[in-house]
């Protein structure tokens, strides 16, 4: 399991592998120190799974000349306790040669000023047109189908950080029009948010919180109002993830209905709306839960659907305002509403939708199952399994059907729907070990 993203998605954007890694560092260690480095591709498997949470000062100084960014920015945490070998204030242990240190950290930095993302003057810089970015482009396409299909994974994190990664690389070492530049800082953000919004579909906040103040800077720098709607929605459902967070949701949710992106197209309208009454109703605010719901209904009658748009808004269609909806009226208690939203919802999604329609056939479940119908709720939640392991058990669905899970067992204990159930969901959680 890869709890370290930030190391995984500088080592995928230089293409290296954990041995590859290992050789490069041990290079490093050698130039700077004049003895050969030892580490093997098992110390970056410690360093990705989060094994090895704050490496040795030659090793951290050469993954920074590795990859010319602080041992922070590559997901490494500074131990905090009193009396450990290495403190904040100090990356060395007391016994270790000051003179040596010295002269081995000043050797770093020189190092890592010609490291992975040098800066030529500027006459010696490639020019870097709109053509450029279509490499990029479609690999945002790219995520974004992916994250329909299987949802918000590690490995799509890992990529879209990876992808963002690229972006700035051509921002730091090119020279451009402000059209393009404003491109490359859309992009970036763009990857950075699928990142954010994969750690958000993962339930993972502590990882989210890191990739959503990144992705903000670099969607004000856009000017885009689009990418910053997108990601104030996302900072929405990240906030009500975390106990005590759904103030600073609906905020978030606010922010991103007032967009300059809703006036313009009534789609982005619609979809903040829906987003916001989910809030709403999270929040207890039943009325004014309806209230966004419906307007999300009207605004979405009035827009074009012929009309150009980004890539990650083309998941919201009616069956999606229908899901919405549904995640609506349960939670103000209306499930016999949320069911049949729900049923429209899983007659109108197109295929590649296969991360949603699992999420929403657990919902529909549920709905059911509060109806005191358990038979079917089961036959419905058993759907929803995957037939083999997956990511399907993990994250928002993952809770879904836990939250299911617990309800059958509650209602029918003894029913023979809840021993099918219970045996399948135990196979599949094994699966997932």
């Amino acid at each position: 399991m890869t709890e370290n993203v930030l190391l995984a998605s500088h080592m995928e954007a230089a293409g290296l592998k954990q041995a590859e890694l290992a050789q490069r560092l041990n290079k490093h260690i050698e130039r700077l120190t004049g003895r050969p480095g030892t580490l093997q591709d098992r110390h970056i498997r410690n360093w990705l799974t989060g094994k090895t949470s704050w490496p040795q000062t030659r090793q951290r100084l050469a993954l920074e000349a590795e990859f010319d960014v602080p041992a922070e920015a590559l997901g490494f945490r500074r131990p905090m306790r009193h009396g450990s070998s290495e403190h904040p204030a100090s990356s060395h242990a007391p016994s270790e040669d000051p003179v040596k240190r010295r002269r081995f950290t000043s050797a770093a930095v020189g190092f890592a000023a010609s490291a992975l993302l040098p800066v030529p003057a500027a006459a010696s810089r490639r020019r870097i047109g709109m053509g450029d970015l279509d490499e990029l482009e479609t690999a945002f396409d790219q995520l974004v189908a992916s994250d329909n299909l299987a949802g918000g994974t590690v490995k799509l994190e890992t990529r879209a950080l990876a992808f963002a990664h690229h972006a700035q690389e051509r921002l730091a070492v090119g020279t451009m029009s402000e059209r393009v530049k404003d491109r490359l800082y859309l992009l970036a953000a763009a990857f950075t948010g699928t990142a954010l919004w994969a750690a958000v579909d993962d339930h993972a906040p502590d990882r989210a919180r890191g990739h959503l103040e990144r992705a903000l800077h670099m969607a004000r720098l856009s000017k885009n109002p689009e990418i910053e709607l997108r990601l104030w929605g996302h900072a929405a459902l990240l906030a009500a993830q975390r106990p005590g967070g759904l103030r600073e949701a609906l905020d978030a949710a606010q922010i991103a209905r007032r967009s300059a992106a809703c006036r313009r197209d009534p789609l982005f309208g619609s979809f903040a709306s829906a987003r916001l009454a989910g809030v709403q109703a999270q929040a207890g605010d039943h009325n004014g839960s309806l209230r966004s719901i419906e307007i999300a209904r009207r605004a979405f009658q009035k827009a074009d659907p012929g009309a150009q748009r980004p890539a990650w808004i083309g998941f919201y269609d009616a069956a999606e305002l229908d899901g919405l909806s549904a995640v609506v009226m349960s939670r103000i208690g209306r499930h016999a509403e949320a069911e049949a939203h729900l049923h429209r919802t899983l007659g109108g999604l197109r295929p590649g939708y296969v991360r949603n329609r699992r999420y929403y056939t657990a919902s529909l479940a549920l709905a059911q199952l509060h109806q005191g119908e358990p038979e079917q709720a089961c036959a419905t939640a058993l759907s929803a399994l995957p037939d083999q392991a997956s990511d399907s058990l993990t994250g928002r669905t993952g809770l879904l059907l836990n939250r299911f899970d617990k309800g059958l067992t509650s209602m029918a204990p003894g029913a023979q729907c809840t021993s099918e159930w219970t045996a399948r969901y135990v196979t599949n959680k094994g699966q997932q070990s």
